[in-house]
């Protein structure tokens, strides 16, 4: 029986793979709710856009200030107060009565997931080695498009049989299971957890140093082109998850179990594309050695592969050109992920969390402005291709500016200068 005994890195990581599931699942599922709330409330596409992008307002707020909680009082203690609030504002959502308490409900989900992934790229800095970190980070996304390509199924399912509400009630209570399971099986430390072997922990990062001071100016600057390529990225993601169910259901007049049905293939087209990600850019660097072959190069093929899928949704509106340019475009976009989010602990192992919240804020700015944008262009022209040209344009500016983001040059900062220790120190 011992050799069934699943190893405590497996727990943990399997552990925020379902965090990332559960997570995207309470903020995408809002994309399918709508056709039943938007009927009932009688709001329209720019209404719907607020509705989809309320919840990026805190979201962005708490990704440094999450990242920092998650440094300097650990992933654990952030998580289950993460885990608490995000189940609250899902459930709160099916008592919505209208667009003021819809809105509410969906900042409140910001709220509660502003610091998730930051924390998580915490845990993964201390329960992950170095050469597994493009994996760790894509496995656990993967999951998150597990969850995009799940949700809309699911919500189609659960409101054919009970209503829209009802599908935020049931979210809402796998996300408080959740958080009850995590304060199981997750320490602080891995050489604390009861069942780590000594194996697995000879192969973990050493020990952080405790009560860190975060050099915000330096580290910001040092992270301000990882951003930047990020928001690239994140317009297009926020676009696809907000858009995407709507887009089949609306351009093409299907019913909504198709327009589920497609919408669920694109995204688990990114279910791949983050997987494969994740390995191909670990192998790359065992291979070469090279983190900016394995980080930068690999984000900008990748962003000028997605530019490329979407072209032809400019020229024809074919519902398989859709189905195949909208799965490729997602595919190549979501392979970005693995080696995108391996750079905050590349460039600043001891600040990883700030560092990623740092970088995931260019994504919670694009989730503000990309659904609301997008819906106003629809309103005002008709045209659902219409909002894809704008991700097509970031892509090529994110395919330039992936190669100043030097993960191979780690943050440095001078250490406070004594007159007995005028030394510096590595961050």
């Amino acid at each position: 029986m011992k050799y069934l005994r699943l190893r405590a890195t497996t727990v943990v990581l399997f552990m925020l793979c379902m965090m990332y599931f559960i997570t995207y699942l309470d903020r995408v599922n809002v994309s399918t709710a709508a056709a039943g709330f938007a009927k009932e409330f009688d709001l329209s596409k720019t209404e719907i856009g607020l509705v989809f992008s309320a919840f990026a307002y805190p979201y962005l707020v708490f990704q440094i200030i999450g990242g920092w909680v998650s440094d300097k009082f650990g992933a654990r203690r952030t998580l289950i107060w993460c885990g608490l609030l995000w189940a609250v504002a899902t459930i709160l959502t099916g008592f919505a009565g209208g667009l003021v308490s819809l809105l509410l409900a969906r900042l409140l989900l910001g709220l509660g997931e502003g610091a998730t992934f930051p924390a998580a790229t915490t845990a993964m800095s201390r329960w992950v080695s170095k050469d597994k970190r493009g994996f760790a980070q894509g496995i656990t996304h993967a999951f998150a498009r597990i969850g995009n390509a799940v949700a809309p199924a699911a919500v189609v399912f659960i409101m054919a049989a009970h209503g829209w509400r009802e599908s935020f009630y049931i979210f809402g209570a796998f996300s408080l299971l959740w958080v009850v399971v995590w304060c199981f099986v997750f320490t602080e430390d891995p050489a604390r957890h009861p069942r780590i072997t000594p194996d697995e922990l000879a192969a973990l990062p050493p020990a952080k140093k405790k009560n860190l001071q975060i050099p915000w100016g330096p580290l910001f600057k040092r992270m301000m082109p990882v951003t930047i390529v990020y928001f690239c990225y994140g317009w297009t993601l926020w676009l696809f998850l907000s858009w995407i169910p709507q887009y089949f259901l609306h351009s093409y007049d299907l019913d909504l179990k198709k327009s589920a049905l497609f919408a669920s293939s694109v995204f688990f087209a990114g279910v791949v594309g983050d997987t494969l990600g994740g390995i191909v850019s670990d192998r790359i660097l065992r291979r070469s050695g090279n983190l900016k072959r394995a980080r930068s190069h690999m984000v900008s093929v990748c962003m000028l592969l997605t530019l490329l899928s979407l072209l032809p949704l400019m020229f024809t509106h074919n519902l398989t050109v859709s189905i195949l340019s909208l799965s490729a475009g997602f595919f190549f976009a979501e392979m970005t992920i693995g080696p995108m989010w391996a750079i905050p602990m590349d460039i600043a192992p001891e600040y990883s969390g700030t560092a990623s919240g740092m970088m995931n804020s260019g994504s919670a700015l694009a989730a503000i402005i990309s659904p609301v944008l997008s819906g106003y262009l629809i309103d005002r022209t008709g045209n659902w291709e219409m909002p894809f040209l704008g991700s097509m344009l970031l892509m090529a500016l994110g395919v330039v500016l992936a190669f100043r983001m030097q993960p191979d040059s780690k943050f440095e900062t001078a250490a406070p200068a004594t007159n007995d220790n005028p030394i510096k120190a590595r961050a």
